[in-house]
């Protein structure tokens, strides 16, 4: 057991050098963005509506084609394996430009709903194209992560982020291009990576659609579509919201402090690309749910450590000074940033989703993700609405935290159903409990006492301590932990 939970730690650490490295070089634009006077906040709030969109376009693009042929690819011999990778990808790619031409012919109408102004109206088209190119390159990206090319993989993400990074300084800052900057970046960096993956896609390619086989894949991913709709809508329904509620400027503050999310999303992302090959690939293994069973505590426990250093010392990192008084997020941002500690939680709730995904994949009960992600869907816009208007942009994290815990719990029941797994319910009571603890401890603090450093440093100290004093964890498992950790190789 400790052999395979080194082996996911360390497609973990991998994939997270990508993501790590790649998303926090995204991040540095959040800086960029809120300090660069040619990008207002009602800018701020259009970018950020215009991608929420795309986040559900995509999902539109790919439904669910991703994970059928990870989950076949799995159990496919050496002659199967091309067909197994071709018809995907060239059924994607013609679905895809199927879609873009509909995109194309219907945007009189779905330029205003996306409530994209007249002046950004070029923005659509770079819109499409972007969701063209990322949709054409989910398949050869999932055929890495299956192989276990988590090197290759993570290069060609990198390289992608440094590439619009570097596009967005010298498009904005020379050329003074706003925010359609921020597009043509994109659709740049999305056009590197697709050409990067050539080689693969000419490995696996043969010009040729196996009936039986996308017969197969779609039974098993069409379930995805509504399902990650709903998911994604999770995700994002909360950004034209809170713009119809508000306005603009609001949603750029929003937004902008959201973005410090992205610690949290970091590692459940990482966790997330290395779990799904896992997971597929060891599920004929004897000691199969005991492993899945200790993962998810050591998964827990990472992220509630994660979660309270955030929680505490995000607002410092917010708020230090890169030069001449300005802060990483903007002056005129940090408002909102009382809003961080219930979107980490949040993010941390869609880690358990995750985890209990495994038992859905294996006995193939994809059926049951549209109703799991409708009800999270269900509770994010419900919550949305009633909290917006009394609680302001909190309203709105709390929807996604609620959410993503409604979405946790709902598929925890249905895959014990069908693929029980005894997990150590003990310790993730404690670990939960102290987690909600932690979490309304601090928002009576921050709404009622000045959260000095003092305050800080003890609420880690006593989170940490409580950790022992529940037998959460024991010294003993602390110093295993970290020698697994310190052998990766």
């Amino acid at each position: 057991m400790i052999r395979k939970i080194k082996e996911l730690t360390k497609d973990t650490v991998i994939y997270g050098i990508s993501t790590i490295v790649g998303r926090f070089l995204g991040f540095l634009l959040v800086p960029f963005y809120t300090n660069v006077a040619s990008i207002t906040q009602d800018d701020f709030g259009i970018y950020s509506n215009i991608y929420a969109y795309m986040a559900l376009f995509v999902i539109i693009f790919i439904y669910g084609m991703d994970a059928a042929f990870m989950k076949y690819s799995s159990l496919a011999n050496e002659n199967e394996k091309k067909d197994n990778f071709s018809t995907p990808f060239l059924f994607v790619t013609i679905t895809s430009v199927v879609i873009c031409l509909i995109l194309l012919l219907g945007k009189d109408l779905f330029i205003p709903l996306m409530e994209i102004p007249q002046n950004y109206s070029r923005i659509y088209y770079y819109f499409i194209l972007i969701l063209l190119l990322d949709a054409i390159a989910l398949i050869p990206f999932a055929s890495l992560r299956i192989k276990r090319k988590a090197g290759q993989f993570t290069l060609i993400k990198l390289v992608n982020i440094i590439l619009n990074l570097s596009l967005n300084l010298f498009l904005i800052l020379k050329l003074e291009m706003g925010i359609e900057a921020i597009f043509i970046s994109n659709l740049v960096a999305s056009l590197f990576s697709l050409v990067a993956l050539i080689p693969e896609v000419v490995t696996n390619l043969k010009f040729r659609i196996d009936k039986q086989i996308l017969k197969k894949m779609l039974r098993f991913a069409l379930p995805y579509l509504p399902g990650s709709i709903a998911a994604m809508a999770v995700q994002v329904i909360d950004r034209p919201i809170v713009l119809a509620m508000t306005d603009a400027k609001t949603l750029g503050i929003y937004q902008a402090n959201y973005k410090l999310g992205i610690f949290m999303m970091l590692f459940v992302s990482m966790f997330h690309y290395a779990w799904q090959p896992f997971f597929l690939n060891n599920a004929k293994e004897e000691n199969a749910k005991e492993l899945f069973s200790k993962i998810l505590t050591l998964f827990l426990l990472t992220a509630s450590v994660i979660w309270i250093v955030l929680t505490l010392f995000v607002s410092d990192f917010a708020s230090w000074q890169i030069y001449h008084g300005k802060t990483i997020i903007g002056q005129k941002y940090l408002s909102g940033l009382y809003i961080v500690p219930a979107v980490l939680l949040g993010y941390l709730f869609h880690g358990l989703y995750v985890n209990f995904t495994a038992g859905i994949y294996i006995e193939e009960k994809t059926k049951y993700f549209p109703l799991v992600t409708g009800i999270g869907a269900i509770v994010n816009i419900v919550v949305n609405i009633l909290f917006i208007p009394v609680i302001g942009i909190l309203g709105a994290a709390l929807a996604t935290l609620f959410a993503y815990m409604a979405m946790s719990v709902s598929l925890f029941f249905i895959s014990q159903k069908y693929y029980e797994i005894k997990y150590e319910y003990n310790r993730i009571i404690k670990i939960l409990s102290l987690l909600i603890v932690s979490c309304c401890l601090y928002y009576f603090v921050y709404f009622n006492y000045e959260f000095t450093l003092t305050i800080k440093f003890g609420m880690l100290i006593g989170f940490t301590l409580a950790l022992f004093a529940l037998n959460i964890i024991s010294k003993q498992e602390l110093l295993r932990l970290t020698r697994i950790l310190l052998r990766l190789k």
